[in-house]
């Protein structure tokens, strides 16, 4: 039956290369006890340029309570050369939502295999999509371990067992950490060089689990890097409330770049515009949302102005907007004489909405635009493929984790009216001489702004040296591009091997 399946996915996706060369199953659960499920394939490509042979294991792992009650059922895909190399690096990776499962990354950007959907900016359509080999994992400088955190993939909670216990920022934190050292510690990679990032709210899990990981007294795992792509630390950055002037500020850069890409901003590339905005956007632009009713007529007009240059906007808009454009109305309103919409994930895409009439767009077509094609390969790349079995759905973004999320730092009573992970980062950089940031932003990310990551990660207390910024000229997954994924491997390569 697995064979049988192995090749239909063979034959319909193309995937030519690896071959099955050994499989080690466990005896599946019974009925009062989960055993966990170990599904390993013997497999080889070509990554960097150089062949690696390597063991692909899909694997659950149980975490119990204090009782004993076993509490959540976490499936990790690790992709290890072989044979093992104990001094290699390792690099443990998931994505964000909260809620969402390693798909993306793992489908899209390192993993051995990736699905083929169109890199300029184009609807992915309807299937079959192609499962390619992908030359531009990181498996020829680093071993590879996908996490899907409580709720995500096909990793659940089991019946009875409370979500505010897994489903929180401290919460989900201990849980994926706790995954991390049992694995370190099954493969023996206790003195390895470890690698530990994420792309969204997988950076404000990264901030968490290296404070869980080298923030402790007791069990401490030192970490050599920390991988953030489309960074959410500071989340004053996010949409506005009334009264919050910072997310007007850090997303006007991004308006400038995509009201470049579509042609309706002049400058001689998406770097010239996004420099000229940063430098608006923190100078005149904050000062005049920060003087409120005290901002003078002739000030207003001049800021007013040269918004309109930079967003594409009409000064009529902008006025009646009172100078404050969120994105939703941005999305909508950029390209409205085309009866186009643009995307939130990545403003290259444009949709069609039922009208040209509202406020806001139906849909974000950078989304939509890539969804089904990600689902199709990571449920045949994982069941077929690799042969793990489950009757589960794989929850590419679950919506489960985000009804009960604890947005609280806090362990006691109240919230946090103002959430940043940032300084967790900033801390452990400090006390960490050896741990490196490497950061990667998109130009028309407009779920996380790069002027909000630039920000966040250039706030006291954090080491500047050890910090790098990296753009690509796409969006939150900006490896959706065919020359932002190669050049995402290329910087990654560079600063791991450069530890």
């Amino acid at each position: 039956m697995i064979l049988r399946s192995a090749l239909a996915v063979l034959a319909a996706f193309a995937l030519g290369g690896p071959t099955v060369a050994q499989e080690k199953d466990t005896p599946a659960a019974s009925a009062s006890t989960i055993e966990p499920q170990v599904r390993t394939r013997n497999l080889s490509g070509t990554f960097g340029g150089q062949r690696v042979s390597y063991t692909a294991t899909v694997r659950e792992t149980i975490l119990e309570g204090d009782d004993g009650k076993q509490e959540a059922v976490i499936v990790t895909t690790s992709y290890v050369k072989s044979p093992r190399e104990t001094s290699r690096p390792v690099f443990f990776i998931y994505n964000g939502g909260p809620g969402s499962g390693s798909v993306w990354l793992q489908m899209g950007a390192w993993g051995p295999k990736r699905v083929g959907i169109p890199s300029d900016a184009r609807d992915d359509g309807a299937p079959p999509y192609p499962l390619l080999d992908n030359p531009d994992s990181l498996l020829d400088v680093a071993d590879l371990v996908f996490i899907d955190p409580p709720g995500t993939g096909f990793s659940y909670l089991t019946p009875g067992t409370d979500p505010e216990k897994y489903y929180g920022l401290r919460e989900d934190a201990r849980a994926v950490a706790e995954v991390i050292r049992r694995w370190i510690n099954d493969n023996g990679r206790w003195n390895s060089p470890k690698y530990l990032g994420g792309e969204s709210y997988g950076t404000t899990r990264t901030a968490m689990v290296v404070d869980e990981l080298e923030g402790g007294t007791f069990n401490d795992v030192a970490l050599n890097g920390l991988v953030l792509v489309s960074t959410i630390l500071d989340f004053a950055a996010r949409e506005p409330t009334p009264g919050n002037e910072m997310a007007y500020v850090v997303t006007l850069p991004n308006m400038a770049a995509a009201a470049w890409f579509h042609g309706k901003a002049e400058a001689p590339s998406v770097e010239a515009i996004a420099e000229e905005a940063r430098r608006f956007a923190i100078g005149p632009f904050a000062s005049a949302l920060l003087k409120g009713q005290d901002l003078p007529d002739t000030e207003r007009a001049a800021v007013r102005a040269e918004l309109s240059r930079l967003t594409g906007l009409s000064e009529t808009y902008l006025e009646q907007a009172n100078l404050r454009v969120t994105s939703r109305r941005f999305y909508k309103e950029l390209l409205r004489d085309r009866g186009l919409t643009i995307g939130r994930l990545d403003a290259r895409y444009t949709g069609t909405d039922y009208d040209n009439a509202g406020e806001y767009p139906d849909n974000d077509p950078s989304f939509y635009g890539i969804d089904a094609g990600y689902t199709a390969a990571v449920n045949a790349w994982l069941r077929e493929g690799l042969g793990f079995e489950t009757d589960r759905e794989y929850q590419s973004i679950g919506r489960e984790p985000g009804r009960h999320w604890n947005w609280s730092l806090s362990s006691g009573p109240g919230r946090n009216a103002y959430l940043n992970v940032a300084p967790l980062i900033g801390k452990a950089m400090r006390e960490n001489s050896g741990l490196r940031l490497f950061n990667a932003q998109g130009y028309y990310d407009f779920a996380t702004p790069f002027f909000g990551a630039e920000y966040s990660l250039n706030r006291f207390g954090i080491p500047q040296d050890r910090v790098e910024l990296h753009y690509y000229g796409s969006g939150h997954m900006m490896y959706v591009r065919d020359e932002d994924r190669a050049k995402l491997s290329r910087d990654l390569r560079a600063f791991i091997r450069a530890r």
